[in-house]
């Protein structure tokens, strides 16, 4: 029951910030899943990435396109490359050591993050 109610906050938690921010998944939901409930790197993402299938192709988008802020030309030409990215990117990790996944992934995190504080 414990972890039902971690997994309830992670989801609301998540939710939230990817409505407000455009985040979620890899920076709160991955991490969470690896060292509160102990789930390996691979299963983390794996997991996280079929959380997504439903949730993200509703309220959130919805209440974006409402208000006019999806540009439907750029998604749609980015979703065609990103269904491959997805799937070699699966299959990479997969096939790479857990510790390396969790260092690039890391890596990525604090590379974005220092960006965003540098940038103007």
């Amino acid at each position: 029951m414990n972890d039902v109610l971690i997994l309830l906050g992670i989801g609301l938690i998540a939710g939230f910030l990817s409505g407000l921010i455009g985040i979620g998944g890899g920076i709160i939901i991955v991490p969470v899943l690896v060292y509160v409930l102990h789930l390996n790197q691979q299963e983390a993402q794996g997991t996280t990435l079929f959380m997504f299938l439903l949730p993200i192709a509703s309220l959130s988008v919805y209440n974006y396109y409402k208000a006019g802020q999806v540009n439907m030309k750029v998604a749609a030409i980015m979703a065609c490359t990103f269904i491959i990215g997805g799937y070699l990117g699966s299959k990479t990790a997969l096939a790479v050591d857990t510790k390396l996944i969790k260092q690039i992934f890391a890596a990525s995190i604090i590379a974005i993050g220092i960006k965003m504080l540098l940038d103007k």
